[in-house]
């Protein structure tokens, strides 16, 4: 073979593994997006025929997920408690939060206190697995008050939602998830309370 074959082979080699190195950079690189953080506010009352929830509880869920979908400048509180322990017919929660929107929407253009952009990525997240279990599948209703209700407020893409609840019993099979916009993870770090 001639030196100058071998330095081609070298060279086609060295600028293919450059080329594999560089494909996940680009990947996250197209499919970042620049994005404002803009304020929410929603009312939420939980009404369920299986699962009943303490004020606590329904609280927590809602926290729990919300911080999940990447919510920043959280604050959830309790609302239409008709009892200090134990499941409440109908309990609700006040959330004020912000959330990530594309720097060009509508929504970021409407937003009286938008923040600076920051470059976000596309993250998927999931609220119930599939495979969740038996005692998980408890939150069927609530997983689904929760898309109708709070998943519109969030920057969302690839919805994979599938629900087998029926009320007064458990059944498997319910899921949530999606692909959200989320911030740098040193950005939604610092903007947690």
């Amino acid at each position: 073979m001639s030196l100058v074959g071998s330095v081609l082979r070298l060279t086609s080699a060295a600028a293919a593994t450059a080329l594999l190195a560089a494909v996940p950079a680009l990947a996250a690189a197209q499919d970042s997006v620049d994005a404002v953080w803009v304020p929410k506010h929603i009312e939420f009352i939980y009404q369920g025929f299986t699962t009943h929830y303490s004020c606590d509880g329904l609280q927590e869920q809602i926290r729990g997920m919300l911080q999940k979908l990447g919510a920043r400048d959280l604050e959830v509180r309790q609302m239409a408690c008709t009892r200090l322990e134990g499941p409440t017919p109908f309990p609700g929660v006040r959330v004020t939060m912000s959330v990530l929107v594309p720097a060009s929407s509508a929504q970021a253009s409407k937003a009286k206190s938008a923040s600076p952009p920051v470059q976000a990525q596309w993250k998927e997240v999931v609220l119930m697995p599939s495979n969740a279990s038996y005692e998980d599948q408890g939150n069927c209703e609530l997983i689904e008050q929760f898309k109708r209700t709070f998943l519109p407020l969030f920057t969302t893409r690839k919805v994979d939602y599938g629900s087998t609840c029926v009320p007064h019993e458990l059944t498997l099979g319910t899921h949530l998830s999606a692909q959200v916009l989320m911030p740098p993870p040193k950005v939604a770090r610092s903007g947690q309370p």
